[in-house]
């Protein structure tokens, strides 16, 4: 049987119907919401920037809902590094690692792969072949911005100088091992090479670090230098340079040349030793480490030890021939001239010699009748505040400090140790000063023992027309007759010919087979003696011996000599005291004498020339070291 509706029931169904559509529709939506649906969001890659490589997502299902991990991925293109990515929201499990897991946020997200361009650093030197340059990082390409470690090492007898780049900096460009911060750009960066490392100003010298290099000093005679470590014989060039092998035998060739081409630059040792130099040119003149340093050159805290050195006019160890500053430097070992002028430290001192010593034996031989010095063989300058501690032989004129203080030469402040040996025919010989002439010696003294022939003194063998002043002499004289016109022996000065011996002393024995012996002065021919005294013992003279002076054809004041301990009760000029009477003051304040009493013999009034310890101690010079 067939239903039909009528028109009012029917309309009812129908919106029954679109109810319940709706109401299915509504609990979908609130099931994808949260109740049973889900929320999902759209994951886009980007790159930056572009051009600089690619970047995926590995788990490929966008869209994703929230807290989903996704794989992720970039891919650097060359001349390009991947650095990290970045998005507005989302959690990266290591943002700086290009492959890596992305946990989606909730919301629509762009992931960008960041990427930096990448620069070649190439290395390279100049002049090529003086050395190499290296990238210790070794991993260019580099990005703008990447220190990378560097180091410049030079090759033989060059020296590191600078680095350069066209772009970029360098933490010191003067360092051979420092690093370099990548331009954004690609460069060269060069390692500079020269002789030397450093510029040769006064500010930046050249720096010395092997024999080749001291050696390239002579093709730069006025530019500054300075030594950075020691040369010995193993110190790259020694064999090749300085030993007794090199040159044919005759060893290091001296820096600068006396007749053409001078140093006169400064040479800085910085206290560093240079060892085992040798040089045997006996027939070349101005002949040392340095030939030859004219004014305005300065040679200062060198120490040149153990060397063995052979020249024949104006030799040193450390200069022959010297018109500039020489301090602060000192020398051991050997040295002779085959003619004259030869000295432990400088041969020829037209300059300053000053705070320097030299332990170095010294032999000069007699051609040209010139003199030999434990320091300096030949002085028309200034010397002071040195001494010298080795033995000096001379066939003519020797000195244990100063050979020759010739022609307003100066000798200050200084000492000479070491015994003093003349031979046969030799004319001037002293523990400190061989000859004086028209010079001066002052604040000085010499302990050494002097034997020689003529003009024999503990301090000075000839001072002629020179003065002694504020001096003394320790050591024994001892004089081999030479049955010759000039013998003359003193404890102090041998001959004082038209010279000035004043506030000075001797104390050391004279003894000789010979004429004109003196504990003080053996000859004192139209000279001045004053306010001086001796007191060592004089035996042995022919004719012409003196507690004081031997012979006297000048003048003597107020000067004295202890008749007890000299062994003799006369003198050709002087007045003679007993040891009692030389040990009190009252004996030289009653003549003038700028002296006082001292509380003990470690003590010093310097406000007066002579200290005395009253009853105790003869008079001593106030500088006198204690």
């Amino acid at each position: 049987m067939k239903i039909v509706l009528s028109s009012r029931k029917h309309h009812w169904i129908a919106r029954l119907g679109i109810f319940l559509i709706a109401i299915v529709l509504i609990v979908g939506t609130v099931s994808c919401g949260g109740g049973g649906g889900a929320v999902e969001y759209s994951l886009s890659m980007a790159v930056n920037p572009v051009g600089g490589g690619t970047a995926g997502d590995l788990t490929n299902f966008s869209p994703y809902t929230e807290d989903t991990p996704v794989a992720i991925k970039a891919v650097a293109n060359p001349g390009y590094r991947f650095t990290s990515w970045t998005a507005p929201a989302g959690i990266f499990i290591n943002a700086n690692a290009a492959q890596t897991t992305f946990i989606m946020p909730a919301q629509n997200v762009t992931v960008t792969a960041n990427f930096v361009p990448l620069y070649n650093l190439t290395m390279a030197v100049a002049p090529a072949g003086n050395g190499t340059a290296a990238d210790l990082t070794n991993a260019s390409p580099y990005a703008a911005g990447t220190l990378v470690n560097i180091q410049a090492v030079a090759g033989a007898g060059c020296g590191f100088r600078n680095w350069t780049a066209p772009a970029g900096t360098f933490g010191n460009a003067t360092a051979a091992l420092t690093t370099f911060t990548m331009p954004a750009q690609a460069v060269t960066v060069t390692a500079n090479f020269g002789p030397f490392a450093g510029s040769g100003i006064e500010g930046d010298p050249y720096q010395i670090a092997d024999w080749y290099q001291l050696n390239n000093v002579r093709n730069y005679l006025d530019s500054h230098f300075i030594l950075v470590n020691d040369l010995n014989s193993a110190t790259a060039g020694y064999t090749e340079l300085a030993n007794s092998t090199a040159d044919g035998g005759k060893g290091w060739q001296p820096i600068g040349n006396y007749t053409s081409a001078n140093f006169t630059g400064t040479f800085d040792g910085q206290g560093y030793e240079i060892s085992g130099l040798f040089i045997d040119r006996p027939a070349q003149d101005h002949v040392g480490l340095f030939g030859s340093v004219d004014v305005g050159g300065v040679i200062e805290s060198v120490e040149v030890m153990g060397a063995n050195v052979t020249g024949n006019w104006s030799v040193g160890i450390l200069v022959g021939g010297s018109a500039a500053n020489v301090s602060h430097s000192s020398s051991s070992g050997s040295v002779s001239s085959a003619n004259n002028w030869a000295g432990g430290l400088v041969g020829w001192n037209h300059g300053t010699v000053d705070s320097s010593y030299s332990t170095a034996n010294v032999t000069g031989h007699w051609i040209d009748k010139r003199g030999a010095g434990g320091l300096v063989g030949y002085n028309d300058g200034n010397v002071s505040n040195c001494y010298a501690a080795g033995v000096v032989y001379g066939d003519y004129i020797a000195g244990g400090l100063v050979g020759h203080n010739y022609d307003g030469g100066t000798v200050s402040n200084s000492y000479a140790i070491g015994n003093v040996t003349g031979k046969s025919g030799d004319v001037s010989n002293g523990g400190l000063v061989g000859e004086n002439y028209y010079s001066t010696v002052y604040n000085s003294y010499a302990t050494g023992n002097v034997s020689a022939y003529k003009c024999v003194g503990g301090l000075v063998g000839c001072n002629n027309h020179g003065t002694v002043t504020k001096c003394y002499a320790t050591g024994s004289v001892t004089g081999t007759y030479d049955n010759g016109f000039g013998d003359s022996f003193g404890g102090l000065v041998g001959w004082n010919r038209y010279g000035t011996v004043s506030d000075s002393y001797a104390i050391g024995n004279v003894t000789s087979g010979g004429s004109r012996l003196g504990g003080l002065v053996g000859c004192n021919e139209a000279g001045t003696v004053s306010n001086s005294y001796s007191t060592g013992s004089v035996t042995g003279g022919s004719i012409l011996m003196g507690g004081l002076v031997g012979q006297n054809l000048g003048s003597v004041n107020n000067s004295f000599w202890d008749t007890q301990t000299s062994g003799q009760g006369s003198s050709a000029g002087g007045t003679g005291k007993n040891t009692t009477e030389m040990q009190d003051i009252d004996t030289f304040s009653g003549v003038g004498w700028d002296i006082v009493a001292v509380a003990n013999s470690g003590a010093r009034n310097t406000s007066y020339i002579w200290n005395i310890v009253d009853d105790v101690t003869y008079a001593f010079l106030s500088w006198r070291p204690v």
